[in-house]
């Protein structure tokens, strides 16, 4: 279902006239530029940068020599809170105008030499609303002059991108049933793809695609398999299989040569009890491969069989082609919040690599079935395991091909473990059912940004961010970006945004934002001869540039 709808949401025009006139003579985006990725760095025009999701820039201004002088150029206060949770949003670039989501559904397109606002949408939501996490958006997508942004009462809405204007709105679920969408959508092709959040509610996982045009719904593969279906003998009834989870909350990555498209599922449901969903109950914590065109399932690859810690694999995945063992592989690459690395080969999904990239005592090795070894599923004080939010989480990681380097923020927690059946569960509602439990006196708590070789899953290098106390939630730091000069940017939980050697975890360069950096990666664009790097920190976009090239913005 679509249709207009002008009277849910308010618009303004606040942007300056040039700005504005760029838009205006701005050409369409095309299914080929958004193939092209960051072959023009002046564009940044999809959640991972391109259909790889590398977030790997080609850009050269910024180098190892020169990173320590970036200073901050412009500040955007979007001024829209989420309790505990700061933006999250990757924006999209495009001409010098730079599109983004804020918390509880604002966008905006702001000039991207200044900051200065060009139009402000909101969108007006009920009072019925089912969102576990925060009322978070992780990006816009873009094909011709729509941008298209999921929202939290569980729509897909495409934006003019000119004005901001609503010209369709898809229903993709009823809130009151456990639904929402907060992911970043993919464009491929003629198509919009989106999955839903709703993990930690009675509900079952799907991802859809929607005609870019109209809106009209054009597939859906639910993660959950229906009474019969391949999958079904992995749950103990349907029962169970349709409140069973299997959320889609990141955002995938796309094979045009494979036509495929692959996205990570999260947890079953409930999240922390087992005992009534006995089974692997797939096609929950899975990679799944799906074909664009159809949403036909290709192949999957369960990380986690029947979990009960809550480790989605709603990880970012990331495509890349390099040797194992010696010979050369189409691969994409996961780093698992369950602590485990994953190299699967891309076609036939086959297991090639998989590693702890943590120091988690659930499991240490991956077995001959590609399951892994199970040592412990509860911990105790002496022997913990992670905390629910994992060894890593949404926070999208970065691949530098050439170097051949993958880089992830990592989390080492230590937590022991409670499961409580429910007492009732009911279609749409949160299932309360246990989870970790936190004490004094544990080992160092911490996070830090990894350096990993994808073809061995060593790691290279580390730099670990300030330690939190053991019995103390430690929160989420920010995802990563690398550049061909041999840069990586993160950030973390304190605030700080930092560039790296890519090869050596040399710190060259930090800088104080304000306000923590939760998941969001930074990004960076060519204009006007400058290059940019933008990161959210708090409710705050913050852009950066060397100031001596500045002078040649207009």
């Amino acid at each position: 279902m679509h249709h207009a709808f002008p009277l849910t949401a308010f618009i303004t025009a606040v942007g300056c006239l040039p700005a504005l006139a760029q838009q205006g003579t701005s050409q369409p985006v095309t299914s080929q530029m958004l193939l092209d990725g960051l072959k023009d760095p002046t564009k940044w025009l999809t959640f991972g940068g391109d259909y790889t999701s590398q977030r790997h820039s080609p850009l050269t201004q910024l180098t190892p020599q020169n990173v320590n002088r970036l200073t901050p150029q412009w500040l955007f206060q979007t001024g829209v809170l989420a309790p505990g949770r700061g933006i999250e949003t990757t924006p999209i670039v495009l001409d010098g105008v730079m599109y983004i989501t804020g918390n509880n559904n604002h966008a905006w397109a702001l000039d991207a030499r200044t900051g200065r606002a060009i139009w402000h949408y909101q969108r007006t939501l009920p009072d019925v609303l089912r969102v576990c996490c925060g009322m978070v958006n992780r990006g816009p997508a873009i094909l011709g002059d729509k941008l298209y942004m999921g929202t939290l009462d569980a729509h897909l809405i495409a934006l003019d991108r000119k004005t901001g204007s609503v010209l369709w709105d898809a229903k993709v679920e009823e809130p009151k049933n456990g639904y929402s969408v907060t992911l970043a959508p993919l464009v491929v092709k003629n198509k919009v793809i989106v999955g839903v959040s709703g993990g930690d509610y009675a509900d079952r996982g799907f991802i859809d695609a929607y005609d870019a045009e109209t809106g009209a719904r054009a597939w859906r593969f639910y993660t959950v398999p229906g009474e019969g279906e391949r999958g079904s003998e992995t749950w103990p009834n349907v029962e169970a299989s349709q409140r069973g989870g299997g959320a889609v909350w990141a955002t995938g990555a796309y094979d045009p040569a494979l036509n495929l498209v692959y996205y990570g599922t999260g947890n079953p449901n409930p999240d922390y009890y087992g005992d009534d969903r006995k089974g692997d109950n797939l096609y929950t914590c899975s990679l799944l491969a799906l074909d664009p065109d159809t949403g036909k399932l290709k192949w999957y690859y369960q990380f986690t069989p029947h979990d009960i810690h809550d480790w989605d694999s709603t990880q970012v995945p990331v495509l890349g082609a390099f040797t194992i063992g010696g010979q050369r592989h189409q691969v994409v690459m996961l780093a698992n919040r369950n602590g485990f690395f994953y190299v699967l080969d891309r076609e036939s999904g086959k297991m090639l690599l998989g590693k702890p990239f943590t120091g988690t005592n659930w499991a240490r090795e991956i077995g001959a079935d590609g399951r892994p070894v199970v040592l412990d599923n509860v911990g105790t004080k002496e022997k913990c395991l992670p905390d629910q939010r994992g060894g890593t989480n949404f926070m999208p990681p970065s691949f530098d091909p050439v170097r051949r380097l993958f880089f992830v923020t990592a989390r080492e927690t230590c937590a022991t473990w409670e499961s409580i059946k429910p007492t009732n569960i009911t279609l749409g509602e949160r299932v309360p059912s246990g989870g970790a439990q936190r004490f004094e006196g544990g080992p160092e708590q911490y996070s830090a940004l990894r350096a990993i070789d994808p073809s061995t899953g060593e790691r290279r290098w580390e730099h670990r961010f300030r330690s939190y106390p053991s019995n103390i939630t430690l929160d989420l730091s920010g995802g990563a970006m690398s550049t061909a000069t041999g840069l990586v940017f993160t950030g973390d939980n304190d605030g700080y945004l930092y560039a790296f050697e890519s090869a050596t975890g040399k710190q060259l360069w930090r800088f104080q934002t304000g306000a923590s950096i939760w998941g969001a990666p930074p990004i960076t664009y060519m204009l006007d001869g400058v290059q940019w790097v933008v990161v959210p920190s708090g409710v705050t976009l913050t852009a950066f540039a060397l100031p001596g090239n500045r002078s040649n913005s207009k």
